[in-house]
């Protein structure tokens, strides 16, 4: 998920009533729930590094008590500079529940990213497979205004109520964040449901005659119901729109057809690449495309069709998440990066 919904979904753990067993607690359960993330500074090595790196150790299962154990060891330094100047938390700090709060909220990062269609690899270093539940996007809007709504409403209903007179809660809050909790709970139980019945609906069908090798269905953002279904033949991918609000696969034909391009000595080497070897280990359905540049020189691009659309597709726009690879005519590797590549 985004840093945002990590870091909201902490707070919201602390003033659900973890702040009520030791000092600290909210800070901590904040740190913690965005901690994980702090496998990005891979990317200063490049955008391949950073690929290849994200999400691994420290959404392992191995990384959590270790990762815990820094995030106190830094909210405990935060603790250590304040009390300088004589400030002390309203409960006294439990360091070992604080540490236990941590691994807490790391393991919940963990569950929301293998929730979305990005995934993590949770058994690194054992195993580095990449595994995702597609149940909600990068950035899912619901769950940000349920998490949003939690902690800034009570605290907005809390300064009315003083203006009134009324008596202020020592821990103001833990309704709010608790009913948020929910809403997500709830958000994503339902979301799991629907992209069940998104994929028994792809798997219902043959696709020009040839039947699935695989199919799958990723979320929309802002519509419960529809998904992008991606689908696997052993000639072709098809990207189909799916309604799983009435179980339908693409009953307007909307359907995009990418027939799997021949493999060539071109993109064999590309595939051989830094960029190719991690683009294919993470990617679940990989595009591979070569174009002839000036001077003899080639062009091969990698895309993921599970974070585009039959829309997208049709429209010519380009897709997120991609790479490429720049060979010589002696097919070296001359460039090679994620994203769009430069402009010859």
């Amino acid at each position: 998920m985004d840093p945002v919904t990590h870091l909201l979904t902490g707070a919201c753990l602390g003033r659900a009533g973890l702040n009520r067993k030791t000092g600290l607690a909210t800070l901590t359960l904040t740190l913690a729930a965005e901690a994980p993330d702090i496998d990005v500074v891979a990317y200063f090595w490049g955008s391949i590094a950073g690929l290849q790196h994200h999400r691994g150790f420290t959404h392992a299962l191995v990384g959590i008590p270790l990762i815990g154990a820094l995030v106190v060891a830094g909210v405990y330094g935060i603790y250590r500079f304040r009390s300088r100047s004589g400030w002390q938390p309203r409960l006294p700090s439990r360091w070992a529940l604080l540490f236990g709060y941590a691994c807490l909220a790391v393991a919940v990062h963990m569950l929301q990213d293998f929730s979305n269609n990005y995934g993590l690899r949770p058994f690194t270093p054992f195993n580095a497979k990449w595994y995702s539940g597609d149940l909600v996007f990068i950035i899912d809007p619901l769950m940000l205004i349920a998490l949003t709504a939690g902690l800034v409403l009570p605290s907005l209903f809390g300064l009315i109520s003083e203006e009134v007179g009324a008596k202020k809660s020592r821990f103001r809050g833990t309704g709010g964040a608790r009913f948020a909790l929910v809403c997500v709970i709830i958000l994503i139980v339902a979301r799991a449901y629907e992209h069940g019945r998104a994929v028994t609906a792809l798997k219902s069908l043959t696709y020009s005659g040839e039947n699935a090798v695989r199919v799958s269905a990723f979320p929309n953002p802002l519509n419960l119901f529809s998904w992008n279904g991606v689908v696997e033949t052993p000639d072709f991918f098809e990207v189909v729109p799916v309604d799983s609000s009435a179980g339908e696969v693409d009953p307007h034909n909307l359907a995009v057809v990418r027939y799997k391009p021949q493999e060539t000595a071109i993109t064999l080497a590309a595939k051989k690449s830094q960029l190719g070897h991690v683009y294919l280990d993470w990617a679940e359905y990989p595009l591979v495309q070569e174009a002839r540049l000036a001077g003899g020189r080639y062009l091969i691009t990698f895309a993921d069709l599970r974070f585009t659309s039959a829309e997208a597709l049709r429209r010519r726009r380009s897709s997120p998440l991609t790479g490429y690879v720049i060979l010589d005519s002696r097919l070296h590797v001359e460039e090679q990066g994620t994203g769009p590549p430069p402009e010859d």
